[in-house]
């Protein structure tokens, strides 16, 4: 097959193996995904993995493979019938944003049909008696607003269905589209020759629900990838290097291993590296969590996303940016994106099975029909045993079990929304119901996420002005906490000098003044774990200021709810052992692990999640992006970082964590719901499906039926707004 794209140019090396990322279009259900992975994973030493959510694909290679071998999977993937391109996040948004748009627009023009033409089969459907002309005009009538609406709406189903049949395979869109258009064309033929089987509301209605399911499912899908692609923006933009002797910008994608950035204050640090020149504060809160600064000197390392405070910097660059920290959790990401809930491939199992044994049913009810006639009485004109068979192909429409899980999930995130959570994922209410573990972050998550001056009473009324006007010259994190205390009257005006990783000092009046660390001001180490700075008044004793990241006003409450409920509470910190340690007693959370990196984050989530528990991860850092990624379900403030939160399968806003209880109760009614509803679309193809075999029903009446087991389907969803909390 000859391919527009030369795809190995896309590859890269990964520990021996050539690796490529691919976009994959046309997958309508997870039976697709699995075809590809099995047709790729046949050969010998290659791995595949489709994220139907992100509709990417990575597969890897052993590195003595043949050079064309990225092509040649690409070429196979097209054989089966879908369209393949390199990975682009920004033309994979541009995608779904036009099919959004195209399935808006024929929901649209769908229910205006449906509205319209229901006048006239409804003025049929009761005036029995209407014949000839009169009834023929109200055909054609019908028949004008059908066709044109049937090919417009429907094209989402054909296109699906046509790409499927070239290829030699089916989808649950090759019977939609079959009855849709059989439909119509008997619809058509008997207006034409003043018959009676006219059907023309059956095929509109049936394209109207189809495209609310449909609908749905894309806003859900559309969720999961904007995780992934918040983390890749922050690979973007440019940075200053000094390259060859030059300084110049660079993309920050172009950056390489050996070249030296140059860090000005208050910018991020764009790539992994060692600092070779300078010293300073770094704020390393977007990475391990922690509250306070960490001083940053010749040697130390530093990481993509971390934010220099203080003073200028040269930082060697170790590692490009495909091979950063950030990187490594978009790549962790990913990874924990691959699972698919219960019910989703539970429907794909019932989607595989459905064309087929729908195919067999509807012709086996033409055939039967016909001979039947023949055999055992009047014969039944083929125009009858067809209606009878495509009343099958009507009814059996998987419409009520398509909308028994989105229903539900959008009547729960609206419920959920009203009480301040925001639900980004319908895998997450489904797994949040049965979860036995919670696992915290601590700051910004148990505590409000920026330190607090816990003691201004400790200086005189004259040295607090003095110390907050001080500290109003500084961004440190316990000098803001000062500078934003309460304090009635002017500020003195003073010249203030930052010393980064010691503190300030400023001479007012002629007097100087210090506010900095302990060990500056020659205040021998208490060996406290708490936050501190210290202030010197002319030659006065220096004076502690003590500071706190204070917890969350029903932290302790909600904790001790989870507790009794039976549910397992661990939280898991970068900040320091004593902090957290401290903390997890003040709450009453047992089991604490602190100093703990991304990757072992994630690491402590896949063992719990190896021991048999279901992990529900809170956490409102980006060095907690990748753990909210590898937990069943996880849950972010909205104070938190916008990255987080995209990893997060819900936001909760407000300063209080009960919103985590609340979201744990309504999960587990969405869970009984969703699966009442399944009962109920089953049930309802149990009875309905043996109904149209045997001829009891008409397509418009099976379009009804099938419109009705939707109905009930939302009307049970619809007991969700009893939920009381």
């Amino acid at each position: 097959m000859n391919l527009a794209t030369d795809f190995s140019c896309f590859t890269h090396e990964e520990d021996g193996r050539r690796s490529l990322y691919m976009q994959i279009e046309g997958m309508r259900c997870a039976t697709c995904a699995w075809k590809i992975e099995q047709a790729l994973t046949a050969h010998a030493g290659v791995e595949a993995r489709v994220n139907f959510s992100t509709q990417r694909l990575r597969v890897t290679w052993p590195d003595t493979a043949p050079g064309h071998a990225a092509n040649d999977f690409a070429g196979e993937i097209e054989a089966l019938g879908f369209h393949v391109a390199p990975f682009d996040p920004d033309s994979r948004a541009a995608a779904a944003k036009a099919e959004e748009r195209e399935l808006l627009t024929c929901l649209a023009v769908a229910a205006f049909a449906t509205a319209a033409i229901m006048l006239f089969a409804d003025a049929l459907w009761f005036a029995r008696d209407l014949e000839g002309p009169s009834r023929d005009l109200m055909h054609w009538l019908m028949g004008l607003i059908a066709m044109p609406a049937t090919l417009y709406c429907g094209r989402p189903f054909f296109r699906s269905a046509l790409g499927a049949l070239r290829h030699g395979r089916t989808n649950m869109d090759v019977p939609i589209s079959l009855a849709v258009i059989l439909a119509n064309a008997l619809s058509l033929f008997e207006t034409v020759r003043h018959g009676q089987y006219v059907y023309f509301d059956a095929s509109v209605m049936l394209l109207f629900f189809l495209l609310i399911g449909r609908y749905l499912d894309l806003k859900a899908r559309g969720k999961a990838r904007e995780a992934a692609q918040g983390l890749l923006a922050m690979l973007e933009g440019t940075a200053r290097v000094i390259r060859n002797g030059r300084s110049e910008a660079l993309r920050i994608r172009d950056i390489r291993p050996g070249d030296t950035l140059i860090v000005a204050a208050g910018e991020k640090i764009a790539a992994d590296g060692v600092v070779v020149s300078g010293t300073s504060d770094i704020d390393t809160r977007l990475v391990t969590g922690e509250t306070l600064p960490r001083p940053a000197t010749v040697g130390d390392r530093l990481y993509a996303g971390m934010i220099n405070q203080s003073a200028p910097l040269q930082v060697e660059v170790a590692a490009a940016a495909d091979n950063s920290l950030l990187s490594e959790i978009v790549a962790l990401m990913e990874k924990a994106e691959q699972s698919q809930s219960a019910y989703v491939r539970f429907a794909d199992r019932v989607a595989a099975l459905y064309a087929p044994v729908v195919h067999v049913l509807a012709l086996a009810t033409f055939v039967g029909w016909v001979v039947w006639g023949y055999v055992a009485g009047p014969a039944v004109a083929w125009e009858e045993a067809l209606l009878k068979a495509m009343a099958v192909l009507i009814i059996t429409c998987p419409c009520a079990l398509g909308l028994a899980v989105p229903v539900v999930h959008v009547l729960a995130s609206s419920h959920l929304f009203a009480r301040g959570v925001l639900v980004k994922s319908g895998k997450g209410l489904e797994v949040l119901a049965g979860v036995d573990t919670v696992v915290f972050d601590k700051t910004g998550t148990l505590t409000r996420g920026a330190p607090q001056w816990l003691n201004p009473h400790v200086l005189p009324e004259k040295d607090r002005r003095l110390a907050v006007a001080m500290a109003a010259h500084s961004q440190h994190p316990l000098s803001q906490a000062v500078a934003s205390a309460d304090y009635v009257g002017s500020l003195p005006d003073m010249t203030v000098t930052d010393h980064p990783g010691q503190g300030l000092d400023a001479v007012c009046n002629g007097e100087s003044l210090r506010l900095g660390s302990g060990a500056w001001l020659g205040v021998p180490d208490s060996g406290s774990s708490q936050l501190e700075l210290w202030f010197r008044r002319g030659q006065q004793p220096a004076i502690r200021l003590a500071f706190a990241d204070v917890e969350r006003s029903d932290a302790a409450d909600t904790i001790s709810l989870l507790k009794r409920r039976g549910f397992r509470v661990l939280m898991l910190s970068g900040d320091r052992p004593a902090v957290a340690d401290a903390l997890g007693v003040r709450l009453g959370i047992d089991e604490v692990r602190a100093g703990l990196s991304p990757v072992d984050k994630v690491a402590a989530i896949d063992t719990l999640q190896g021991e048999g528990r279901k992990v529900l991860m809170v956490g409102d850092g980006l060095n907690d992006a990748a753990a909210l990624s590898a937990a069943q379900v996880s849950m972010s403030p909205s104070s938190g970082m916008d990255i987080t939160q995209n990893a997060a399968d819900f936001v909760y806003r407000g300063e209080g964590l009960m919103s985590v209880v609340t979201a744990i109760d309504i999960a587990r009614l969405t869970r009984v719901l969703v699966a009442q509803n399944f009962a109920l679309s089953l049930v309802y193809n149990l009875v309905a499906v043996p109904a149209a075999i045997f001829g009891f029903v008409t397509p418009l009446i099976a379009a009804i039926a099938m419109s009705s087991s939707s109905l009930v389907v939302v009307a049970n969803s619809l007991r969700l707004k009893l939920f009381k909390d």
